[in-house]
């Protein structure tokens, strides 16, 4: 894969070859505008692979992220057990409470 600059003077003359050295010629077109590059012409396939790429880059990221706030509420977690002793699990807590409204509804001691 190669760079080919152009300026935009260039680019206007000659839009349709030039897309099609990006298309067809696997080059990479950097677009000049008064001497500095501006903005690039690539193929749609480098335009494919830079996005799965950021996407991989996404996905990693938010992984991490993820990681982060599990170890950040298991800290939190830790803290709360040395702080209160052990708690009851919600679950364990709910189910009694659902055990003791069936008791209630159906007259049981």
């Amino acid at each position: 894969m190669t760079n080919y600059s152009i300026s935009l003077t260039d680019l206007k003359q000659n839009l349709g070859e030039i897309v099609n050295r990006a298309a067809y010629g696997k080059e990479r077109i950097i677009l000049l505008s008064r001497g500095k590059p501006r903005a690039a012409l690539i193929s749609v396939n480098d335009l494919e692979r830079l996005l799965s790429f950021e996407q991989s880059e996404s996905q990693e990221n938010n992984r991490q992220r993820q990681m982060a706030l599990l170890a950040e509420m298991d800290a939190l977690r830790e803290q709360i057990r040395q702080e209160f002793g052990e708690l009851t699990d919600s679950v364990d807590v709910l189910h009694e409470v659902r055990e003791e409204r069936l008791d209630d509804l159906m007259g049981l001691p």
